[in-house]
């Protein structure tokens, strides 16, 4: 059975939602995603605040969506 790939690195849904309820590596992972999509400011918004609301935002979109909240598609 293939694995739907998710939005970390392209990495497993079961491997995405476990980065993404640990803090620093939701945070890590977020910023370089936005970054590699090529949405700078989304990824200094991400970088300065990562640590509050987006993460528990994350969480819920990663196991609802299966892919990051993503507050700016800039």
């Amino acid at each position: 059975m293939a694995h739907k790939r998710s939005d970390y690195f392209g990495l497993s849904y079961l491997v995405s939602v476990i980065l993404a309820i640990i803090p620093v590596t939701s945070w890590i992972c977020g910023v370089v995603t936005r970054f590699t999509e090529g949405k700078i400011v989304a990824g200094i918004l991400r970088l300065l605040l990562g640590w509050n609301i987006i993460w528990i935002l994350d969480i819920i979109f990663m196991i609802v969506n299966k892919s990051i909240f993503r507050l700016l598609n800039i």
